[in-house]
C-alpha cells in the first residue's frame, strides 16, 4: 500500500469563496458568498510551507477560488506576504484582469492560468451572475496579459467531445498565445449534477485528434499529451513502475476559514451524515505539517479512500498511468470513497491513454 507523503507537492489556498461568474458546470457550493480568508490563516499555513520551500528547489502555492481575484489586490497581497521562497500561482477566469492586476502579477511574480473554453461558441456555459456571456470580458483580461508581456497558461473544460473539436480548440489556443494548455473533460461533482457519460468513442477520438493537432504544430505544452507520452516512454524503457510517486500527494487545500481538505479541493464546502464536513483539521488550531503527519487518520473517509486506491491497483490495468480514481470523483459519482472506476477515470485517464495509442497505431 502506498503511504501518504508528509510533504505535499503544492498547497491550494482559497482566498475567497466568491466567484463573479456562474458557470453551468461549476462544482462550488458557495460561489455567491464572499467569505474571505483572514490573514491569520495565511500566516498559519506559511509557518509550515516556508520550511518545505526552503528544503525544496520548487514549491508552489496555488490561489484558487471561487475567483481569487475577487478578493481584491490589497487583500491578496496581504495573504501572500507571509510566504517566502514559494512560487505563487493563480487560477482565474480573467474577467477582472486589467492593467493594475497585471502590475500586481509582475510585482509579486505570480504565474497566471486562465480558465477559458475556446472560442465564443464554446463558452456558452461561462456566464455572469446576470446570465450574460462572459467571453468578451475573458478576452479583455487575456489581452491585458498579452499587452504586459505576461506569459500565461490556459485551462479548458470540454463539455461535449465530438469529432473535429480538438483540432478547433488547439488552433484557437495557439492563436490565443498561451504557453501551457490543459483540458478537463467536464466532471459530475459538487453541485454540478450534469451527466459526464459522453461515450468512450467520442472521448477517445477527442484525445487522438488532440495529439494529431499537437504533433502538427507542437508550440504549446499540452498537459495531458505530455503526461501520456512520458508514461509511454517509461513503459518502453521498462521504468513504468517509477512514474507514480511512491507516496500519495495529499494536495492540501486550505479553505477560507482555515479548514484543511486532503486529496481533492472539490470536497471543500460539503457535508455528509457519514463523513462530516470532510475536513482533516484547521490550521488555526493545528499546524499544517502536523495535519499531514496524521493524514491517514485525519478524517473518517480517508482510510476508505486509501482502500479504494488499493482496490484500483488490484483491479485496473490502467493503474500505473492513473494512480487510482480521485477522491471527489469517487464520492460524487458513487456516494463513497472505496469504489473504483468512475466516469472521470474513463474520460480523462483511460480514453486519454487509448486515444494517444490509437494515434500512434494509425501513424
Amino acid at each position: 500500500m502506498r503511504g501518504i507523503a508528509p510533504v505535499p507537492g503544492y498547497v491550494v489556498m482559497q482566498p475567497t469563496t466568491l466567484c463573479n461568474l456562474d458557470c453551468a458546470y461549476c462544482y462550488l457550493p458557495h460561489r455567491a458568498v464572499d467569505r474571505r480568508m483572514p490573514a491569520e490563516v495565511a500566516r498559519a499555513v506559511a509557518s509550515s510551507v516556508n520550511g518545505w520551500a526552503a528544503a525544496n528547489d520548487r514549491f508552489s502555492v496555488v490561489w484558487h477560488g471561487g475567483e481569487p481575484l475577487a478578493a481584491g489586490r490589497a487583500h491578496l497581497a496581504d495573504l501572500m506576504a507571509p510566504f517566502a521562497g514559494v512560487e505563487h500561482h493563480v487560477q482565474t477566469n480573467a474577467t477582472l484582469i486589467d492593467d493594475a492586476w497585471c502590475e500586481f502579477f509582475v510585482r509579486h511574480d505570480v504565474r497566471v492560468s486562465v480558465s477559458v473554453d475556446g472560442p465564443a461558441e464554446s463558452n456558452s456555459d461561462r456566464v455572469t451572475r446576470g446570465g450574460s456571456p462572459a467571453y468578451g470580458r475573458i478576452l479583455r483580461g487575456v489581452e491585458a496579459l498579452r499587452r504586459h508581456g505576461i506569459p500565461f497558461s490556459a485551462l479548458c473544460v470540454v463539455s461535449a467531445p465530438r469529432g473535429g473539436l480538438a483540432k478547433e480548440l488547439y488552433a484557437y489556443f495557439l492563436e490565443l498565445g498561451c504557453e501551457v494548455l490543459g483540458f478537463n473533460i467536464e466532471e459530475r461533482e459538487g453541485v454540478n449534477s450534469r451527466s459526464n457519460d459522453f461515450g468512450d468513442d467520442a472521448v477517445r477520438t477527442f484525445w487522438a485528434e488532440l495529439v494529431e493537432a499537437w504533433r502538427s504544430d507542437p508550440r504549446l505544452h499540452v498537459r495531458e499529451v505530455e503526461w501520456t507520452l512520458r508514461y509511454a516512454g517509461a513503459v518502453l524503457d521498462g521504468t513504468a513502475d517509477e512514474v507514480l510517486p511512491r507516496a500519495l500527494d495529499p494536495i492540501p487545500t486550505v479553505a477560507a476559514d482555515g479548514r484543511v481538505f486532503l486529496f481533492s479541493p472539490e470536497l471543500a464546502g460539503f457535508t455528509d451524515p457519514r463523513y462530516g464536513d470532510f475536513s482533516s483539521g484547521n490550521v488555526l488550531t493545528t499546524p499544517l505539517d502536523e495535519v499531514l503527519r496524521g493524514a491517514a487518520g485525519s478524517a473518517s473517509w480517508v482510510p476508505e479512500y486509501l482502500a479504494g486506491v488499493e482496490a484500483c491497483r488490484n483491479a485496473c490495468p490502467y493503474f500505473g498511468f492513473c494512480g487510482g480514481a480521485h477522491a471527489a470523483n469517487r464520492y460524487f459519482e458513487h456516494g463513497r470513497f472505496d469504489g473504483t472506476q468512475t466516469s472521470h477515470c474513463r474520460n480523462s485517464k483511460i480514453q486519454l491513454l487509448e486515444g494517444v495509442l490509437d494515434h500512434a497505431r494509425t501513424h
